[in-house]
């Protein structure tokens, strides 16, 4: 459904005049907005049916992609199947499913303990998901995504700070590492800035900006630039992207250019098109999961649950009073010293303070960890993971009752 006039008026007064109440400087509108994603109330209208624990699946919306690298015996051609992988995940990533046309939703934002679990792919060959809210303040989600079969695997985290100026601006502070088993080989992904455009006018979208480099430990490094529409919408082009990767001499073997969104065409070192990727017919997994009546309470489909169908039916008031009663019965849970944040343990995921292959990775890009930021690295606990049952956390629930 189409927002209507009505509702892209009440959003710009949103972001231009009305006050965030629920900011801890209390700015007087989220134009001298300046934070953590978490910490801004929107309106009904403009939330999506989901929450940010569930993003991640989109990782793996094409398994075909994800597990691909593990095909490939030319170190080279891995490379250029990550880089493929990386780039056709984007746009569910940013457009959260939707089609580019019906723009974007803001997220849920994730509580402290919440939980997404899912597998995508045929069964047999399936490529499964966890992703757990592993700290509030700041907000930071972790995933870990593996596919048993072809020994691919995939564990990151991150925290996200946003800021107005016109756009939405977010930050993305964390890294991903995907492993490819067989040959022992690891690359680090980055997690692109993201800027959300056209909110004044009705009509948002996203555009990710910057460079950023895949690292992988064999030597080879894809470099990628994001660029789009210039000011005002002159010059340039949406969702624009170039690539190279360039091998341990510093050699270019293969280009990418075009749109996230769009079509992506593949080169080889001679300037010839090996391959032209449409991302906007290439089909999408969707991701199972166990029915509402056999997740556990801290699951975010069947925490949310209230919020979702709310939002479905389009009853914006009933959204409004099922979102502030989770959100209100979690306040309260932080105010008790057994459920503090403080105390709070996580469970599929453990604190580190480093990460070496992380680093070494990280090293060559010209990043460094940022662990003050993110509380920590974040890394998958398989032991304890193997160790856990239904209900995870005994009699407590999410809405504060046993």
């Amino acid at each position: 459904m189409a927002d209507s006039p009505s509702q892209n008026s009440a959003l710009k007064q949103f972001l231009l005049h009305e006050s965030v109440s629920d900011f801890p400087e209390k700015a007087e509108s989220i134009g001298t907005l300046k934070g953590d994603l978490s910490n801004i109330t929107a309106p009904p209208f403009v939330l999506a049916d989901k929450s940010t624990t569930e993003f991640p699946r989109y990782w793996i919306s094409h398994p075909d992609l994800f597990v691909a690298p593990a095909s490939e015996t030319n170190d080279a051609k891995r490379s250029l199947a990550v880089l493929k992988w990386f780039l056709a995940s984007l746009r569910g990533q940013q457009y959260a499913g939707r089609k580019p046309s019906e723009g974007v939703k803001k997220p849920l934002n994730a509580f402290l303990g919440e939980l997404f679990v899912a597998e995508i792919g045929p069964e047999g060959e399936e490529t499964r998901l966890v992703s757990e809210q592993v700290s509030h303040h700041p907000p930071v989600t972790a995933c870990y995504l593996w596919n048993q079969k072809h020994g691919v695997r995939a564990e990151g985290y991150t925290r996200q700070e946003i800021t107005f100026s016109g756009s939405v601006n977010i930050q993305q502070i964390g890294h991903a590492i995907l492993t490819v088993e067989k040959y022992e080989e690891d690359y680090l992904i980055p997690l692109p800035n993201v800027k959300v455009k056209g909110i004044l006018g009705g009509g948002p979208y996203p555009e990710l900006n910057g460079s950023y480099k895949i690292v992988s430990s064999s030597g080879y490094v894809a470099e990628v630039d994001f660029s789009g529409k210039g000011v005002l919408g002159f010059g340039g082009e949406r969702n624009h992207v170039k690539a190279k990767i360039y091998d341990k001499d510093g050699q270019v073997v293969y280009t990418v250019e075009g749109s996230w969104t769009e079509k992506l065409i593949f080169r080889d070192a001679s300037g010839k098109t090996i391959e032209t990727y449409d991302c906007a017919t290439a089909s999408v997994s969707e991701a199972r999961t166990a029915a509402l009546s056999d997740q556990d309470p801290w699951e975010s489909r069947v925490a949310w649950r209230g919020v979702i169908e709310a939002i479905h039916k389009g009853d914006m008031q009933g959204v409004a009073n099922a979102k502030s009663t989770l959100e209100n019965a979690q306040r309260e849970m932080r105010k008790l010293s057994e459920t503090s944040e403080e105390a709070w343990e996580t469970l599929f995921f453990r604190r580190e303070k480093e990460h070496a292959v992380a680093s070494r990775l990280m090293d060559v890009a010209g990043m460094g960890l940022e662990v003050e930021k993110t509380k920590g690295v974040w890394r998958f606990d398989g032991e304890r993971a193997k160790g856990l049952k239904k209900p995870w956390r005994g009699g407590l629930e999410p809405a504060n009752k046993h």
